[in-house]
């Protein structure tokens, strides 16, 4: 392990040499200074990404998954709680967490057949048994392995805005929460961003733990989002905050009141998950970055023009093409916001 994580770090930083460099670097000598180090920061404009848009490769270690960021060009991002709990110690599941999440995406929008109810049922049990496992382990949990990711990750040029893991939830405790929000600020993270719980008590909890340990939390939504959708949590605590979906906004039908809400909360939004989805009346699709309803552009150069600080998040969630893979896809969602910002 120790022989991989050493390979996976000296490629990742380029020590191998110029053979390394990833694509989005080739052929532009003015910042060879610093070489294999990425800059998403385009015009005043942090781009990031979501780790999640990873989710598909094989290897989701926090050496892997760091490969993949700066190959993709990226130099802030939102990381999942994996890469980072794996990398700290965390018992691993026994169970197929992608067929959970994709499970548990159709079971919100209500599409499970009856066979995938019952699959799900069975995940759900195996899931619940995990989590007691999870819970013991993060209260004792050593701050330290955090600590040493924030510093590879630094030390390769990328820096980690937010950290999302699964410890924010109605069933995790106080200390798990806790734990959450100090891994958190081990890792360097302004925030910790989870679903909006739809439960006014459940944010006020999160948002007076927030004050607590002093870490903000970002309510992420996806189409039961509305223009006043977090005006509660905001009025519980001024920890609590806006991790927006412009596409899933988009997808839910308030297109005419995406750049309205920007305008409105953007000192609460710390951070923005970015897609293309279309309207209700064209499908509510998700797809390549140019070819939805969602303004990706003009929201860039909103944020471009009355400077806000506030990262651009990349979420991957179309359908990758057979020819191509993850790392290439995000590659082209960056070059979309840099030709939007030139």
């Amino acid at each position: 392990m120790k022989n991989r994580r050493e390979f996976l770090i000296k490629s990742t930083l380029g020590a191998a040499g110029l053979a390394l460099a990833p694509a989005w670097l080739q052929g532009a000598p003015a910042i060879i200074r610093n070489f294999n180090k990425p800059d998403s920061k385009i015009n005043g404009v942090q781009i990031g990404c979501i780790t999640y848009s990873f989710r598909s490769l094989p290897d989701q270690s926090a050496e892997a998954t760091l490969k993949y960021v700066v190959d993709s060009g990226l130099s802030a991002i939102e990381l999942m709680g994996d890469p980072a709990e794996s990398f700290a110690g965390m018992p691993q599941a026994t169970f197929e967490r992608s067929k959970m999440w994709q499970l548990g995406r159709k079971a919100r929008d209500g599409e499970l057949t009856d066979d995938e109810k019952k699959e799900w049922e069975e995940l759900q049990k195996e899931a619940a048994a995990y989590s007691q496992q999870v819970a013991a382990w993060r209260a004792t949990a050593d701050m330290k392995p955090f600590e040493q990711v924030k510093k590879m990750y630094k030390d390769a040029g990328v820096s980690i805005y937010a950290f999302k893991p699964a410890a924010f939830g109605r069933n995790n405790t106080d200390a798990e929460v806790a734990y959450g929000m100090k891994a958190a600020k081990a890792l360097g993270a302004s925030h910790v961003t989870l679903e909006h719980p739809s439960n006014d008590e459940q944010t006020l909890r999160l948002g007076k733990l927030g004050e607590k340990y002093g870490m903000s939390v970002a309510y992420h939504g996806h189409e039961q989002q509305t223009f006043d959708f977090w005006d509660t949590a905001l009025a519980q605590s001024p920890k609590n905050a806006l991790n927006l979906d412009m596409g899933h906004f988009v997808a839910a039908g308030h297109s005419d009141e995406l750049v309205p809400l920007i305008q409105k909360q953007h000192a609460h939004i710390l951070s923005m998950h970015t897609k293309d989805r279309q309207t209700p009346a064209h499908g509510k699709g998700n797809l390549a970055w140019g070819e939805g309803d969602t303004p990706i552009g003009d929201v860039l150069q909103l944020m471009q023009k009355n400077k806000y600080k506030f990262p651009a998040t990349i979420e991957l969630e179309y359908q990758v093409p057979e020819s191509s893979d993850p790392v290439k896809e995000v590659q082209k969602c960056l070059e979309f916001c840099r030709k939007s910002l030139g």
